[in-house]
Protein backbone atom coordinates (compact mmCIF):
# COMPACT_ATOMS: atom_id res chain seq x y z
CA UNK A 1 0.00 0.00 0.00
CA UNK A 2 2.67 2.51 1.03
CA UNK A 3 4.75 1.43 -1.96
CA UNK A 4 2.14 2.82 -4.35
CA UNK A 5 1.31 5.79 -2.15
CA UNK A 6 4.79 7.22 -1.70
CA UNK A 7 6.91 5.94 -4.61
CA UNK A 8 5.32 8.32 -7.16
CA UNK A 9 6.11 11.24 -4.85
CA UNK A 10 9.84 10.85 -5.54
CA UNK A 11 9.39 13.44 -8.30
CA UNK A 12 8.32 15.92 -5.62
CA UNK A 13 10.99 15.00 -3.05
CA UNK A 14 13.88 12.58 -3.60
CA UNK A 15 13.51 11.13 -0.09
CA UNK A 16 10.41 9.19 -1.15
CA UNK A 17 12.63 7.20 -3.53
CA UNK A 18 13.54 4.99 -0.55
CA UNK A 19 10.15 3.28 -0.85
CA UNK A 20 11.37 1.68 -4.08
CA UNK A 21 13.99 -0.35 -2.24
CA UNK A 22 13.08 -3.84 -1.07
CA UNK A 23 15.64 -3.75 1.74
CA UNK A 24 14.08 -0.62 3.26
CA UNK A 25 10.54 -1.94 3.02
CA UNK A 26 11.56 -5.35 4.43
CA UNK A 27 13.17 -3.67 7.43
CA UNK A 28 10.13 -1.47 7.97
CA UNK A 29 7.80 -4.46 7.61
CA UNK A 30 9.75 -6.27 10.32
CA UNK A 31 9.64 -3.28 12.69
CA UNK A 32 5.94 -2.71 11.96
CA UNK A 33 5.01 -6.35 12.59
CA UNK A 34 7.01 -6.38 15.82
CA UNK A 35 5.39 -3.16 17.04
CA UNK A 36 1.89 -4.34 16.08
CA UNK A 37 2.39 -7.55 18.02
CA UNK A 38 3.58 -5.77 21.15
CA UNK A 39 0.77 -3.21 20.97
CA UNK A 40 -2.09 -5.62 20.22
CA UNK A 41 -0.98 -8.52 22.45
CA UNK A 42 -2.26 -7.26 25.84
CA UNK A 43 -5.75 -6.58 24.47
CA UNK A 44 -5.73 -9.89 22.57
CA UNK A 45 -4.71 -11.83 25.69
CA UNK A 46 -7.43 -10.13 27.76
CA UNK A 47 -10.00 -10.91 25.06
CA UNK A 48 -8.99 -14.58 24.83
CA UNK A 49 -9.03 -14.85 28.61
CA UNK A 50 -12.50 -13.32 28.78
CA UNK A 51 -13.72 -15.84 26.19
CA UNK A 52 -12.16 -18.62 28.30
CA UNK A 53 -10.11 -19.75 25.31
CA UNK A 54 -7.65 -21.66 27.48
CA UNK A 55 -5.28 -24.53 26.83
CA UNK A 56 -6.53 -27.91 28.05
CA UNK A 57 -3.82 -30.20 29.41
CA UNK A 58 -4.56 -33.90 28.91
CA UNK A 59 -4.54 -36.18 31.95
CA UNK A 60 -4.63 -39.57 30.23
CA UNK A 61 -2.46 -42.31 31.71
CA UNK A 62 0.05 -42.36 28.85
CA UNK A 63 0.96 -38.72 29.50
CA UNK A 64 0.70 -38.81 33.27
CA UNK A 65 4.28 -37.74 33.99
CA UNK A 66 4.09 -35.03 31.38
CA UNK A 67 0.87 -33.74 32.91
CA UNK A 68 2.70 -33.06 36.16
CA UNK A 69 5.22 -30.93 34.25
CA UNK A 70 2.57 -29.01 32.31
CA UNK A 71 -0.47 -28.81 34.55
CA UNK A 72 0.40 -25.24 35.59
CA UNK A 73 -0.30 -24.22 31.96
CA UNK A 74 -3.92 -25.35 32.09
CA UNK A 75 -6.16 -22.43 31.19
CA UNK A 76 -3.41 -20.31 29.59
CA UNK A 77 -4.99 -18.38 26.68
CA UNK A 78 -4.46 -20.07 23.34
CA UNK A 79 -5.28 -19.12 19.72
CA UNK A 80 -2.68 -16.35 20.04
CA UNK A 81 -1.71 -17.22 16.48
CA UNK A 82 -4.41 -14.74 15.48
CA UNK A 83 -2.00 -12.08 16.71
CA UNK A 84 0.78 -13.43 14.50
CA UNK A 85 -1.53 -13.45 11.48
CA UNK A 86 -2.71 -9.89 12.08
CA UNK A 87 0.83 -8.57 12.41
CA UNK A 88 2.28 -10.63 9.53
CA UNK A 89 -0.45 -10.03 6.98
CA UNK A 90 -1.13 -6.45 8.04
CA UNK A 91 2.53 -5.47 7.81
CA UNK A 92 2.97 -7.25 4.48
CA UNK A 93 -0.04 -5.51 2.95
CA UNK A 94 1.28 -2.20 4.22
CA UNK A 95 4.81 -2.43 2.84
CA UNK A 96 4.82 -4.95 -0.04
CA UNK A 97 3.98 -4.61 -3.72
CA UNK A 98 0.39 -5.86 -3.70
CA UNK A 99 0.47 -6.66 -7.41
CA UNK A 100 3.23 -9.21 -6.92
CA UNK A 101 1.74 -12.68 -7.45
CA UNK A 102 4.25 -14.47 -5.24
CA UNK A 103 3.60 -12.20 -2.26
CA UNK A 104 -0.15 -12.60 -2.62
CA UNK A 105 0.18 -16.39 -2.89
CA UNK A 106 2.28 -16.53 0.29
CA UNK A 107 -0.23 -14.34 2.13
CA UNK A 108 -3.20 -16.35 0.84
CA UNK A 109 -1.77 -19.75 1.80
CA UNK A 110 -0.72 -18.50 5.23
CA UNK A 111 -4.24 -17.16 5.82
CA UNK A 112 -5.86 -20.36 4.50
CA UNK A 113 -3.84 -22.65 6.76
CA UNK A 114 -4.46 -20.24 9.62
CA UNK A 115 -8.19 -20.59 8.98
CA UNK A 116 -7.88 -24.39 9.12
CA UNK A 117 -6.00 -24.07 12.40
CA UNK A 118 -8.67 -21.70 13.71
CA UNK A 119 -11.38 -24.27 12.90
CA UNK A 120 -9.36 -26.91 14.74
CA UNK A 121 -8.88 -24.68 17.80
CA UNK A 122 -12.55 -23.72 17.79
CA UNK A 123 -13.56 -27.38 17.66
CA UNK A 124 -11.36 -28.03 20.72
CA UNK A 125 -12.94 -25.09 22.52
CA UNK A 126 -16.44 -26.26 21.66
CA UNK A 127 -15.74 -29.83 22.80
CA UNK A 128 -14.00 -28.64 25.95
CA UNK A 129 -10.97 -30.92 25.53
CA UNK A 130 -7.70 -31.16 23.58
CA UNK A 131 -9.23 -32.93 20.57
CA UNK A 132 -10.23 -30.84 17.58
CA UNK A 133 -10.85 -31.66 13.93
CA UNK A 134 -10.13 -35.24 12.95
CA UNK A 135 -6.71 -35.81 11.44
CA UNK A 136 -8.32 -36.83 8.15
CA UNK A 137 -10.43 -33.68 7.82
CA UNK A 138 -7.55 -31.41 8.73
CA UNK A 139 -5.25 -33.13 6.24
CA UNK A 140 -7.87 -32.91 3.50
CA UNK A 141 -8.29 -29.15 3.91
CA UNK A 142 -4.53 -28.65 4.03
CA UNK A 143 -4.11 -30.61 0.80
CA UNK A 144 -6.86 -28.62 -0.94
CA UNK A 145 -5.29 -25.30 0.10
CA UNK A 146 -1.85 -26.44 -1.09
CA UNK A 147 -3.31 -27.81 -4.34
CA UNK A 148 -4.95 -24.47 -5.12
CA UNK A 149 -1.68 -22.69 -4.33
CA UNK A 150 0.25 -24.98 -6.68
CA UNK A 151 -2.31 -24.65 -9.47
CA UNK A 152 -2.19 -20.85 -9.41
CA UNK A 153 1.60 -20.76 -9.12
CA UNK A 154 2.10 -22.94 -12.19
CA UNK A 155 0.09 -20.51 -14.30
CA UNK A 156 3.16 -18.26 -14.05
CA UNK A 157 5.36 -19.23 -17.04
CA UNK A 158 8.48 -17.83 -15.33
CA UNK A 159 8.25 -20.31 -12.43
CA UNK A 160 10.73 -23.19 -12.96
CA UNK A 161 9.58 -26.76 -12.38
CA UNK A 162 13.10 -28.07 -11.88
CA UNK A 163 14.28 -29.61 -8.61
CA UNK A 164 17.09 -27.67 -6.97
CA UNK A 165 19.37 -29.57 -4.57
CA UNK A 166 21.59 -27.81 -2.01
CA UNK A 167 25.33 -27.89 -2.82
CA UNK A 168 24.64 -28.63 -6.51
CA UNK A 169 25.11 -25.93 -9.15
CA UNK A 170 22.54 -27.25 -11.59
CA UNK A 171 19.01 -28.69 -11.20
CA UNK A 172 18.87 -32.47 -10.87
CA UNK A 173 15.62 -33.11 -12.72
CA UNK A 174 12.61 -31.34 -14.20
CA UNK A 175 9.59 -32.52 -12.21
CA UNK A 176 7.06 -31.42 -14.81
CA UNK A 177 3.52 -32.25 -13.66
CA UNK A 178 4.94 -33.92 -10.55
CA UNK A 179 5.63 -30.39 -9.33
CA UNK A 180 2.03 -30.16 -8.08
CA UNK A 181 2.07 -33.19 -5.73
CA UNK A 182 5.59 -32.23 -4.67
CA UNK A 183 4.42 -28.73 -3.65
CA UNK A 184 1.45 -30.21 -1.79
CA UNK A 185 3.79 -32.56 0.08
CA UNK A 186 6.10 -29.71 1.07
CA UNK A 187 3.24 -27.49 2.25
CA UNK A 188 1.39 -30.12 4.25
CA UNK A 189 4.58 -31.55 5.71
CA UNK A 190 5.91 -28.17 6.81
CA UNK A 191 2.68 -26.98 8.41
CA UNK A 192 2.24 -30.21 10.37
CA UNK A 193 5.90 -30.27 11.42
CA UNK A 194 5.60 -26.79 12.96
CA UNK A 195 2.38 -27.91 14.63
CA UNK A 196 4.14 -30.87 16.24
CA UNK A 197 6.97 -28.66 17.51
CA UNK A 198 4.56 -26.31 19.26
CA UNK A 199 4.65 -28.08 22.60
CA UNK A 200 6.96 -25.99 24.80
CA UNK A 201 6.98 -22.28 25.62
CA UNK A 202 8.72 -20.40 22.83
CA UNK A 203 10.04 -23.48 21.03
CA UNK A 204 8.19 -23.27 17.71
CA UNK A 205 8.16 -19.48 17.42
CA UNK A 206 11.85 -19.19 18.32
CA UNK A 207 12.86 -21.71 15.65
CA UNK A 208 10.54 -19.99 13.18
CA UNK A 209 12.41 -16.74 13.77
CA UNK A 210 15.72 -18.41 12.84
CA UNK A 211 14.22 -19.86 9.66
CA UNK A 212 12.56 -16.57 8.71
CA UNK A 213 15.86 -14.69 9.07
CA UNK A 214 17.55 -17.19 6.76
CA UNK A 215 14.72 -17.02 4.22
CA UNK A 216 14.87 -13.22 4.26
CA UNK A 217 18.40 -13.43 2.88
CA UNK A 218 17.48 -16.20 0.46
CA UNK A 219 14.50 -14.38 -1.02
CA UNK A 220 16.47 -11.19 -1.62
CA UNK A 221 19.25 -13.06 -3.41
CA UNK A 222 16.86 -15.22 -5.45
CA UNK A 223 15.08 -12.12 -6.74
CA UNK A 224 18.28 -10.24 -7.64
CA UNK A 225 19.42 -11.24 -11.13
CA UNK A 226 23.06 -10.21 -10.68
CA UNK A 227 23.57 -11.72 -7.23
CA UNK A 228 21.69 -14.90 -8.16
CA UNK A 229 23.88 -15.27 -11.23
CA UNK A 230 27.06 -14.71 -9.22
CA UNK A 231 26.05 -17.30 -6.60
CA UNK A 232 24.69 -19.66 -9.27
CA UNK A 233 21.36 -20.05 -7.56
CA UNK A 234 18.03 -20.01 -9.43
CA UNK A 235 16.89 -16.51 -10.33
CA UNK A 236 13.13 -16.37 -9.77
CA UNK A 237 11.63 -13.16 -11.20
CA UNK A 238 9.51 -11.28 -8.68
CA UNK A 239 10.65 -13.35 -5.71
CA UNK A 240 12.68 -10.47 -4.27
CA UNK A 241 9.45 -8.89 -3.04
CA UNK A 242 9.03 -11.89 -0.74
CA UNK A 243 11.82 -10.32 1.33
CA UNK A 244 9.18 -7.94 2.66
CA UNK A 245 6.95 -10.88 3.63
CA UNK A 246 9.85 -12.64 5.35
CA UNK A 247 10.81 -9.44 7.15
CA UNK A 248 7.26 -9.17 8.47
CA UNK A 249 7.44 -12.83 9.53
CA UNK A 250 10.62 -12.12 11.52
CA UNK A 251 9.02 -9.14 13.27
CA UNK A 252 5.76 -10.93 14.06
CA UNK A 253 7.64 -13.97 15.38
CA UNK A 254 9.89 -11.91 17.64
CA UNK A 255 6.90 -9.95 18.92
CA UNK A 256 4.98 -13.10 19.74
CA UNK A 257 8.04 -14.64 21.40
CA UNK A 258 7.97 -11.68 23.81
CA UNK A 259 4.77 -13.13 25.28
CA UNK A 260 5.28 -16.80 24.44
CA UNK A 261 8.69 -17.18 26.10
CA UNK A 262 8.82 -19.24 29.29
CA UNK A 263 6.60 -18.94 31.25
CA UNK A 264 4.21 -18.24 28.39
CA UNK A 265 1.29 -15.88 28.87
CA UNK A 266 -0.30 -16.97 25.59
CA UNK A 267 -0.03 -19.95 23.23
CA UNK A 268 -0.30 -19.75 19.45
CA UNK A 269 -2.62 -22.73 18.98
CA UNK A 270 -3.11 -24.47 15.65
CA UNK A 271 -4.18 -21.18 14.09
CA UNK A 272 -0.60 -20.02 14.60
CA UNK A 273 1.41 -23.18 14.02
CA UNK A 274 -0.33 -24.21 10.78
CA UNK A 275 -0.12 -20.64 9.47
CA UNK A 276 3.59 -20.38 10.27
CA UNK A 277 4.24 -23.68 8.53
CA UNK A 278 2.35 -22.38 5.53
CA UNK A 279 4.37 -19.16 5.49
CA UNK A 280 7.70 -21.00 5.65
CA UNK A 281 6.69 -23.67 3.14
CA UNK A 282 5.24 -21.21 0.62
CA UNK A 283 8.38 -19.05 0.60
CA UNK A 284 10.62 -22.10 0.17
CA UNK A 285 8.52 -23.28 -2.79
CA UNK A 286 8.36 -19.84 -4.39
CA UNK A 287 12.15 -19.38 -4.37
CA UNK A 288 12.95 -23.02 -5.24
CA UNK A 289 14.47 -23.92 -1.87
CA UNK A 290 12.12 -26.79 -1.06
CA UNK A 291 14.82 -29.33 -0.22
CA UNK A 292 16.73 -26.75 1.80
CA UNK A 293 13.81 -26.83 4.25
CA UNK A 294 15.14 -30.16 5.47
CA UNK A 295 18.28 -28.34 6.64
CA UNK A 296 17.08 -24.89 7.68
CA UNK A 297 13.97 -26.38 9.29
CA UNK A 298 15.90 -29.30 10.75
CA UNK A 299 14.35 -28.89 14.21
CA UNK A 300 10.85 -29.22 12.76
CA UNK A 301 11.97 -32.19 10.65
CA UNK A 302 13.40 -33.85 13.77
CA UNK A 303 10.13 -33.31 15.65
CA UNK A 304 8.06 -34.83 12.86
CA UNK A 305 10.49 -37.69 12.30
CA UNK A 306 10.44 -38.58 16.00
CA UNK A 307 6.66 -38.98 15.85
CA UNK A 308 6.82 -41.10 12.70
CA UNK A 309 9.50 -43.38 14.16
CA UNK A 310 7.68 -43.67 17.48
CA UNK A 311 4.39 -44.68 15.87
CA UNK A 312 6.06 -47.09 13.41
CA UNK A 313 8.13 -48.75 16.13
CA UNK A 314 5.17 -49.20 18.48
CA UNK A 315 2.93 -50.65 15.78
CA UNK A 316 5.59 -53.01 14.42
CA UNK A 317 7.34 -54.12 17.61
CA UNK A 318 5.16 -52.90 20.48
CA UNK A 319 8.10 -50.88 21.80
CA UNK A 320 8.72 -47.14 21.95
CA UNK A 321 11.98 -45.55 20.81
CA UNK A 322 11.50 -42.39 22.87
CA UNK A 323 9.99 -41.87 26.28
CA UNK A 324 7.47 -39.73 24.45
CA UNK A 325 7.14 -38.07 21.05
CA UNK A 326 7.56 -35.40 19.75
CA UNK A 327 11.15 -35.53 20.87
CA UNK A 328 11.09 -32.36 22.97
CA UNK A 329 8.87 -34.25 25.44
CA UNK A 330 11.41 -37.08 25.52
CA UNK A 331 14.04 -34.69 26.87
CA UNK A 332 11.57 -33.29 29.38
CA UNK A 333 10.87 -36.75 30.73
CA UNK A 334 14.64 -37.34 30.86
CA UNK A 335 14.76 -34.53 33.41
CA UNK A 336 15.73 -31.51 31.30
CA UNK A 337 14.00 -28.29 32.44
CA UNK A 338 11.62 -26.90 29.82
CA UNK A 339 13.66 -23.73 29.31
CA UNK A 340 16.83 -25.76 28.72
CA UNK A 341 15.15 -27.92 26.06
CA UNK A 342 13.82 -24.82 24.31
CA UNK A 343 17.08 -22.86 24.35
CA UNK A 344 19.13 -25.81 23.16
CA UNK A 345 16.72 -26.34 20.29
CA UNK A 346 17.05 -22.63 19.45
CA UNK A 347 20.84 -22.99 19.37
CA UNK A 348 20.57 -25.94 17.00
CA UNK A 349 18.10 -23.95 14.87
CA UNK A 350 20.56 -21.06 14.61
CA UNK A 351 23.40 -23.42 13.60
CA UNK A 352 21.19 -25.02 10.93
CA UNK A 353 20.26 -21.58 9.59
CA UNK A 354 23.95 -20.67 9.27
CA UNK A 355 24.67 -23.98 7.53
CA UNK A 356 21.81 -23.28 5.13
CA UNK A 357 23.30 -19.90 4.25
CA UNK A 358 26.61 -21.61 3.54
CA UNK A 359 24.97 -23.53 0.69
CA UNK A 360 24.89 -20.25 -1.24
CA UNK A 361 28.64 -20.57 -1.86
CA UNK A 362 29.31 -24.26 -1.34
CA UNK A 363 28.01 -25.38 -4.72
Amino acid sequence: MLYYLFSPLKEWWFGFNVFRYITFRAAMASVTAFALTLILAPAMIRWLTALKVGQRIRQEQEVGNLYNLHRHKDGTPTMGGLLILLALIGSTLLWADLLNLKVMLAVALTAALGAIGFADDFAKLKAGDSRGLSAGRKLLWQCLAALLFAGILLTDPSYPTTLEVPFFKNPIVDLGLLTIPFIVLVMVGTSNAVNLADGLDGLAIGCTTMIALCLTVMTYLSGHRVLAGYLRIPFVPGSGELTVFCGALVGASMGFLWYNSHPATVFMGDVGSLALGGAIGSVAVLIKKELLLVLVGGIFVLEALSVILQVASFRLTGRRIFLMAPIHHHFQLKGWPESKVTIRFWILGAVLALLSLSTLKLR
